[in-house]
């Protein structure tokens, strides 16, 4: 195979060395050797056999080193372009197109000024492909998927729920596909290919505990995708390789228009100052509590000490904290008590209570 090509590439450069030198004859006629010859036939004949040696013995040399260079360069195109997304090449070339008939346009009446015309068509050509090509690959969401920018003329409209996109700490929590059960989360859920990959680190984590939260994460998008009557998508293509996790869902989100649904505070408090949207699932589940008002009698079995000295600290069945004034002598005990106030944030609930007059001290409903 390598002499047949060597072989080949010696009769090219024969073939190029006799089309260089008819190409050029015009230009032998001053060469003081080829005039001495009387001949113009005769000189012409003998460099068209000098330029078919020189050909020949170049394609035989720096032939198959060119072909080797030019299949090492064709081998890296093809890998770049296998690992383009899809989306950027068709955004790409369509951009690339746009920009050279652009350039086209532009060089026509540059024709009439001679070389300087031909070279500054070659760089309006140069820099308006480049452009094209740039800006294409840069809103190839918006230039592909019109949806993308018209989706806030839907959602105006009334004819579309925004995308909910699934932050990896509410995939773990497990509330989310229980939620979706209830109906009451509209609209498609979009869980991105980075959250995927995260998940996926956490589940193959040497800590049986990141380990444990991991599969329990990959557990609930099976759940969601099988057996719940909602639309999930998966968002396989790459936001910005050098944000982080969070940055990325933000930006995603911003792109598809759509709302983070996470219970990651620090998230909510960054999305906020972006005016991103977010659904907070621990929000959600402080709304859903029952209305504690000051004055009201609880029933809560104090468990441990309080950070204040004389304090008893309780939770109740959902696991709202209660901070008892004056339970610390009744750890252990269940007592009736009084709401003072409730304390209400993001990341939770504090009920602060008394103990109620007549059962301060030792009047206790259960001792356990």
């Amino acid at each position: 195979m390598d002499r047949t090509m060597r072989q080949v590439l010696t009769l090219v450069g024969a073939l190029l060395g006799l089309f260089t030198v008819f190409h050029n004859r015009e230009v032998l006629k001053a060469w003081p050797f080829l005039v001495s010859l009387g001949s113009e036939r005769l000189g012409l004949l003998l460099a068209a056999v000098a330029g078919m040696v020189v050909g020949g013995l170049v394609g035989l040399v720096l032939g198959p080193q060119l072909v080797r260079w030019v299949s090492l360069l064709i081998a890296w195109a093809e890998g770049r372009l296998q690992r383009t997304p899809t989306q950027d090449l068709m955004s790409g070339a369509i951009g690339l197109i746009v920009g050279l008939v652009i350039a086209f346009l532009i060089g026509v009446p540059l024709g009439a000024l001679g070389i300087v015309g031909e070279l500054a068509r070659v760089a309006i050509s140069i820099a308006c492909g480049y452009v094209g090509l740039s800006v294409s690959v840069r809103k190839k969401e918006e230039f592909l998927r019109p949806q993308s920018w018209l989706a806030r003329v839907k959602h105006r409209a009334g004819n579309e729920s925004k995308p909910k996109i699934l932050d990896t700490s509410v995939i773990i929590d497990g509330r989310i596909a229980d939620i979706c059960q209830t109906g009451f989360l509209e609209g498609p859920l979009v869980i991105p290919g980075f959250v995927l990959e995260e998940l996926r680190h956490i589940a193959d984590s040497a800590d049986v505990l990141k380990r444990n939260r991991g599969r329990r994460g990959l557990d609930i998008l099976n759940r969601i995708q099988k057996e719940l009557n909602i639309s999930v998508q998966v968002y396989e293509r790459e936001v910005d390789p050098a944000l982080e996790v969070d940055s990325k869902l933000l930006k995603l989100a911003r792109l598809m228009d759509g709302k983070v649904v996470t219970n990651d505070f620090n998230l909510n408090k960054v999305a906020e100052l972006q005016g991103v949207p977010v659904l907070n699932i621990n929000e959600l589940a402080n709304a859903v509590k029952p209305v504690v008002l000051p004055g009201e009698e609880m029933v809560v079995h104090v468990i441990k000490d309080g950070k204040e000295a004389g304090q008893g600290v309780g939770y109740l069945d959902d696991g709202t904290m209660i901070v008892v004034d004056g339970g610390r002598k009744c750890v252990g005990l269940t007592v009736t008590v009084l709401v003072t106030s409730v304390l209400q944030t993001a990341a939770g609930r504090m009920i602060f209570a008394k103990m109620k007059p007549q059962t301060a001290g030792i009047d206790v409903i259960e001792a356990r």
